[in-house]
């Protein structure tokens, strides 16, 4: 066959593919076209016909899998705009709802979603993700469920009434990732509700992060205290000052006494089991909470300030203090 003749096929494979006809059915009509002809022709030239047809064929196969792969990249590309303008929330509402049913998604409802992160960053196609994405809809069949991957990290957008969904999700990602941290935002209405969430999951790693949070599971829920506690950053930060601030002045400087109260406050206030998070004596442990006393003038053990050092010892850690001090 001339190389216009092979491009001819290309093209009507791809034209094929567009139309949405199956390649099976393609090929068949193909070998069925040289069967007919072989009929016609001389038995010296049934092998130039074979040839021939073997070359048509894989032209138009050729063509097939181009437009297919094209269709599938334009496909790849359509959904990663989604999930960005879905979890950024930069396009037009409406616009972006009626794209959301394309992906299996009514932005009608509430939704939550849940973000995981491990030791390394994920992306689509990785392994982990494929091997979570097949657990969670494979449990999940028919549920309008959204799985991806965005910054190196796994997510999960459910309907705000199925918790059971990212619940399962979080359970596959912790054991995939070797003891990642999972973080579940709260349940939103509309299409702005995926971005508050969304928000609210990824502040959740991060304030785990930063206060050294336990639990392979965080709620966005159960850790709405800090965000009010950090919401006037200048008046948390006057209360770290003039209660810690003397601390600097102690053996160790003020890490070592934050550390002490935080270990002591994370244990219920009982001295054996923060001497032990400490790997200290108990004796130690109360030389370093009556030093604490002597230089704040709070006694840890006395409720009404026991509630003044927690909140500005929460607060140190929410502003790394005193490594970020001035």
């Amino acid at each position: 066959m001339t190389r216009s003749e092979l491009e001819a096929r290309r093209a009507e494979g791809e034209r094929a593919a567009e139309l949405g006809l199956t390649l099976r059915v393609m090929i068949r009509e193909h070998l069925a076209a040289s069967q007919e002809v072989l009929t016609r022709v001389p038995t010296q030239q049934a092998g130039s016909l074979l040839a021939v047809t073997e070359q048509a064929i894989d032209a138009f196969v050729e063509g097939y899998e181009r437009a297919q792969h094209q269709a599938v990249r334009q496909e790849e590309a359509a959904r990663r705009e989604f999930i960005d303008d879905l979890l950024y929330g930069r396009s037009d509402l409406g616009r972006l709802a009626e794209r959301a049913e394309r992906f299996g998604l009514r932005l009608s409802q509430a939704h939550a979603v849940a973000v995981a992160s491990g030791p390394e960053p994920y992306g689509d196609g990785y392994p982990v993700a494929r091997g979570i994405e097949s657990a969670v809809l494979t449990r999940f069949a028919g549920r309008q469920i959204l799985l991806t991957t965005k910054d190196g990290r796994l997510i999960c957008v459910a309907p705000g009434d199925q918790p059971d969904v990212l619940a399962f999700f979080a359970k596959q990602a912790y054991a995939a990732t070797d003891g990642g941290k999972v973080a579940i935002g709260r349940s939103h209405p509309g299409a702005g509700g995926v971005v508050h969430s969304y928000e609210e999951a990824l502040n959740a790693l991060e304030l785990a992060e930063r206060m050294g949070l336990d639990g392979p599971v965080l709620h966005a829920a159960d850790l709405l205290v800090y965000p009010v506690l950090t919401r006037d950053r200048q008046a948390m930060a006057d209360l770290v000052e003039n209660v810690l601030g003397p601390l600097r002045n102690g053996r160790g400087g003020a890490q070592t006494f934050i550390d002490t109260l935080t270990a002591y406050f994370d244990s219920g206030c009982v001295a054996t089991e923060a001497a032990r998070r400490l790997s200290l004596s108990v004796r130690a442990l109360t030389y370093r909470l009556e030093r604490i006393h002597s230089l704040t003038g709070a006694d840890p053990a006395d409720p009404v300030n026991r509630y003044t050092l927690q909140t500005a010892v929460i607060g140190a850690r929410l502003l790394d203090w005193p490594d970020t001090e001035g």
